[in-house]
């Protein structure tokens, strides 16, 4: 044998696998490995689990709540403290012309964007968990917050007359903007301050789940629309031109017409604007918030701090999964809340990341938050000795800075054409919601794109994936019958996948699916049978009928009255059984003496393939309990496979076991239910029939003698006992 021939022996041999075990049910799966049921831990062992203290429980706790200690006493001086300083600087640069020009969004003075760029950043450095997140305004969250801002402080709030005008809205109206300032200063400090209060309560609740109904698609649908916005609010100043602030649905058309009207007529002699004018130098006192105002913006507040939220932990991770460590979600809701609670204290507005920003800060050698904090220490310089050297700046300037920084949120319109071939209903979602956002405003628009997201959601659970499947010869391997070729199902046996948790919505699909699957409705056969039964009785009496141990004959020479249309409406009532009934064997698929449409039934069990269901509601095991018994009074026996074992345990608790639904129809595998099912069939076809009964109609055409039966006292009452003893 070649030396190539023997090196292909062993991977010939670990291509293939034998496998040789008993065939398991659950109930004797259960018996043999000997099931221990799960104790939940009693009301006072969580309580002592949640009072217990140790030393290092207690110091796991402080880390948690300070990451800081955690990294910093592993700090590398010699091989970060350069990087860190040279990105911070570099940080720090970008960070004070983009807090100067995000304050345009928020409709503030410039220079409390400063502000903005420089105080979370200090709490963020002890709280934080992300170690390259640049912190500050971002140009979506600040719009947002420059929504709010413009509904609660608009111009027409603040007309006074000429002899104590300092500005005009355009219009010839005289504005008081020292005292419209102050007022949306306020405003902004006092938002910022309440989104870091809920950002707080929703980490202390440990709900920093919620990000994860923002899909991406979501998000990135979002962030284009606001992109947009943020492009037409920054035209008018590009072309410096001043237009009335618009607010609310359409707001976005009304400022492109008032930019173009206003640049076409050559408004912007007619304003005295367009420069920084004033930076004032150091820090303001802090200044409690206005509380009179939550209630006004309590709902714009969650909205905002969910996406600020969320911003940066999309951002966060992206970096914490290129340099191999984890961000804690909860404890970034922590750090947030606190950072806009300490900054709003201080006139700033909310803040999260910046894209744009954050690259700089890693693109640059950034290790640590020890450049954030160097980046800090650039824009304090600014506010205390470099103000006075940017007020000559245009604001024309900060716009465009604004705008450069939105290409890469644009450059996801491009990522519509690779989602709609991946997934249709992602490239749906993220094109409702970007045109929702630029109609409805941001607001809304997130609303509205959240809501889709869900419906889809709904839909796909509530109209799932299901399929007839069949064998792969030789393996134990089940794949759609209609995929592919070879499959073939097993003589007698429909297999049914259902692929999603099932539950009060979806019921009825699984139960279509079922009638898709076997190719006839158990009911209607069960209820057609019983018509065929009434009938056949009466034949029987009247003699014009025999019931052997063959099955049923016709008398010789007799007309046989039974050959009437089945046109007519189906009466429950009609459809009772006596109670004096005659036993007979009844072969369904054969040509019956009675003309009634009964639909065949060329199978003798169906297995439901439970692997994708996760969960089953209460309607749902009753349901399914009910299918059971419908299929079994036609002569069809149901059986479960690969279910989870969550589910026998909440079947379990919904007492869904009885003596007649048993543990032993729930097998672990699609295979082993088929191999029980052979087994089952083989042996039937060596035993002689048990149903065989004598000839009831004697020769002599004497009465016949009628048994009593009794009926049980359930839902399917005297017709599940007539289908028992008169059908087979």
């Amino acid at each position: 044998m070649a030396a190539g021939e023997r090196a292909e022996e062993p991977l010939a041999e670990l291509s293939h696998y034998v496998v040789a075990r008993p065939i398991y049910s659950e109930a004797g799966f259960q018996e043999e490995n000997e099931r221990r049921p799960p104790l939940p831990p009693t009301l006072r062992e969580r309580a002592q689990a949640a009072c217990r203290c140790s030393r290092k429980r207690a110091f796991q706790i402080a880390r948690s709540f300070l990451p800081i200690l955690e990294w910093l006493p592993n700090y590398r001086v010699k091989e970060w403290l350069i990087s860190d300083v040279i990105s911070g600087v570099s940080t720090g640069l970008v960070a004070t012309l983009q807090g100067l020009a995000y304050a345009l969004l928020v409709a503030v003075p410039v220079g409390y964007g400063l502000y903005s760029a420089f105080f979370p950043i200090l709490t963020y450095f002890f709280l934080g968990t992300s170690r390259h997140i640049s912190v500050g305004p971002f140009p979506v969250v600040s719009l947002m917050v420059g929504s709010v801002v413009l509904s609660m402080a608009p111009d027409d709030n603040f007309l006074i007359d000429g002899s104590n005008a300092t500005g005009t809205n355009g219009t010839g109206t005289l504005i008081d903007t020292e005292s419209r300032d102050a007022q949306r200063v306020l405003i902004a400090s006092t938002l910022t301050f309440l989104v870091g209060i809920l950002q707080v309560i929703f980490g202390v609740l440990q709900i920093g789940f919620i990000v994860r109904y923002l899909a991406d698609p979501l998000v990135g649908g979002f962030t284009t629309a606001a992109a947009f916005q943020v492009l037409v609010s920054q035209l008018k100043i590009v072309l410096n031109v001043s237009t009335k602030n618009y607010n609310g649905v359409l707001s976005i058309i009304y400022t492109i017409v008032a930019t173009g009207i206003s640049y076409a007529a050559d408004l912007e002699k007619k304003y005295n604007a367009g420069i920084v004018k004033s930076i004032p130098r150091g820090f303001l006192p802090p200044e409690p918030p206005e509380v009179s105002l939550f209630s006004q913006m309590i709902a714009a507040s969650f909205s905002i701090a969910i996406v600020a939220y969320a911003i940066a932990v999309s951002v966060g991770k992206v970096y914490a999964t290129k340099y191999d460590y984890a961000i804690d979600g909860n404890q970034e809701f922590i750090a947030f809340g606190f950072s806009n609670i300490f900054s709003g204290a201080f006139s700033c507005f909310v803040a999260t990341t910046a894209l744009s920003r954050t690259a700089v800060q890693e693109s640059t050698g950034g290790k640590t938050q020890v450049a954030g904090i160097i980046s800090a220490g650039i824009v304090l310089i600014s506010i205390v000795a470099l103000g006075k050297l940017l007020e000559p700046l245009q604001k024309s300037v900060l716009a465009a800075v604004v705008i450069a920084n939105l290409k890469g949120m644009f450059m996801q319109v491009f990522d519509v054409p690779r989602l709609w071939r991946q997934n249709k209903v992602d490239a749906m979602i993220w094109v409702f919601t970007c045109v929702a956002s630029i109609i409805l405003g941001l607001d809304l628009g997130l609303l509205a794109g959240l809501l889709f997201g869900l419906l889809t959601v709904v839909l796909r659970v509530q109209f799932p994936s299901w399929g007839g499947f069949g064998n792969i010869p030789g393996t134990d391997i089940y794949k759609k019958v209609k995929d592919y070729k070879n499959v073939i199902e097993p003589e007698g046996v429909k297999i049914l996948k259902f692929s999603s948790p099932i539950f009060y919505a979806n019921i009825d699909g699984l139960k279509s699916s079922l009638k898709s699957t076997v190719g006839f409705d158990a009911v209607k056969v069960y209820n057609k049978r019983l018509k065929a039964l009434r009938k056949i009785q009466k034949l029987i009496k009247k003699g014009k009928l025999k019931a052997t141990k063959n099955g049923i004959i016709s008398e010789p020479g007799i007309n046989n009255e039974a050959f009437e249309t089945d046109e007519d409406p189906e009466d429950n009532e009609d459809l009772q059984v006596p109670t004096k009934e005659v036993e007979i064997q009844v072969d369904w698929n054969s040509e019956l003496p009675v003309k009634v449409n009964i639909p065949k039934v060329p199978i003798h069990s169906l297995i439901l393939d439970f692997g994708a269901v996760t969960f089953l509601d209460i309607v749902a095991v009753r349901s399914i309990k009910t299918i059971i018994r419908e299929f079994e009074r036609i002569d069809v026996r149901v059986y479960f496979a690969s279910y989870q074992d969550n589910l026998i345990s909440q079947l379990e608790r919904s007492a869904f076991f009885d003596d007649i639904v048993r543990k032993d129809i729930f097998f672990l595998t699609v295979h082993d239910a088929v191999l029980y099912i052979r087994n089952q069939m083989t042996y039937s076809d060596n035993q002689d029939p048990i149903f065989e009964k004598i000839s009831l109609m004697q020769e002599s055409k004497e009465p016949i003698e009628f048994t009593e039966t009794s009926h049980p006292d359930d839902e399917l009452d005297v017709q599940e006992e007539a289908m028992r003893r008169l059908a087979s």
